[in-house]
């Protein structure tokens, strides 16, 4: 009886310890998710940087994700590809993705912006289609380097995008040319293109935070093991002095 008893308190102690340090994990991650998210709102509100002038150094996604930058170049519409998306107010289209082709000879990926189902086809939005050197605004983007779980499959073939690839993305635009692409994307701002489509400030900048309901459930596993646990030891000593 006694071994068994010391058996089942090891145990009970062991998950208290386990329970209560995934409780205490969580709660460095809120700090940690809290702190980033006030960086990034912090760094949305800053004024517009020359992209050339960040060419100049390493970009860090912890350092230059949701900067706003601006950056000169000449669209090339023959190479827009499409990423399904659904924009703030809810509706279902695509965001049409140019390369931006730069005077240094670089290239980079823009999000112009939303265009509904019936808008993908560029000749349904001619004025859009904008020519000669263009200024563009936006935020500076890091795609995911790999295909996020649950997500469908992308069709470079039919130019439909549903995560954002940039080697993928650039191979279509380019047709396989010897183009080098920077690889980061800018999601447009508000500057309205001729036309009205496509429409830019597609960016939704939201970040799950659900630490502390986390939190609270393994801190609160930890004390029913422990009250529970408790009861039962109680219930066995007195038992077995009855």
């Amino acid at each position: 009886m006694r071994g068994s008893t010391i058996l089942i308190l090891i145990c009970m102690l062991v998950g208290i310890v386990i329970l209560s340090a995934l409780g205490t994990w969580q709660v460095k991650r809120l700090i940690w998710k809290e702190a980033l998210i006030e960086q990034v709102n912090g760094r949305i509100s800053q004024d517009p940087v020359s992209l050339s002038e960040l060419l100049s150094e390493s970009l860090k996604k912890e350092d230059h994700e949701y900067l706003p930058v601006t950056v000169a170049g000449t669209f090339d519409h023959d190479g827009e590809v499409y990423f399904f998306t659904t924009n703030k107010q809810g509706a279902a289209g695509w965001n049409v993705h140019t390369p931006l082709q730069l005077e240094t000879g670089r290239t980079i990926i823009v999000n112009r912006g939303f265009v509904p189902f019936e808008l993908k086809s560029p000749d349904e939005r001619l004025r859009g289609q904008i020519a000669g050197i263009q200024s563009v605004t936006g935020l500076l983007r890091f795609p995911l380097k790999e295909k996020p779980f649950g997500s469908l499959a992308n069709f470079p073939e039919k130019r439909e995008f549903y995560w954002r690839n940039v080697p993928e993305m650039s191979a279509v635009m380019t047709q396989d040319q010897e183009i080098e692409f920077l690889p980061v994307i800018i999601d447009a701002g508000k500057t309205e293109n001729p036309g009205g489509w496509p429409r830019g400030d597609t960016t939704i900048v939201s970040f799950s935070n659900n630490h502390v309901q986390y939190a609270v459930t393994w801190y609160g596993l930890a004390l029913t093991l422990l009250g529970v646990g408790g009861f039962f030891l109680y219930s066995r000593r007195q038992n077995k002095d009855g």
